[in-house]
């Protein structure tokens, strides 16, 4: 898919993520040097990776629940080079992790 801003990528993937059932949150951004423009973007699925262990450690002032699984779902916005659109450049949308239901979807952010 192509895009003529790299919002109306991230737009797409919202939307995506909002109708699929599960949150989305921005990971990675890299800028070219010659311009300063935006080349790649990540956005992965909200329970990507893991929990630092001293947060899980029973001496931590302040457990915190376990929200990460492991999930390797995300996507890759690429700047076309010639042009100022933007392509899906990488795509996975497996899960590890359940979605929420359509009922229980105003429950996400």
């Amino acid at each position: 898919m192509k895009f003529d801003t790299l919002q109306q990528g991230v737009s797409f993937y919202e939307n995506y993520a909002r109708v699929s059932g599960f949150d989305t949150r921005l990971y990675s951004t890299k800028k070219r040097k010659s311009d300063g423009k935006i080349s790649l973007k990540y956005y992965v699925c909200n329970e990507k990776g893991f929990r630092e262990t001293p947060r899980l450690q029973a001496d931590c002032k302040k457990k915190r629940p376990i929200t990460r699984m492991g999930c390797k779902a995300r996507i890759t916005l690429k700047l076309i080079n010639n042009q100022d659109n933007y392509v899906i450049f990488s795509f996975h949308k497996g899960h590890t992790h359940p979605l929420t239901t359509p009922n229980s979807t105003h429950h996400t952010k």
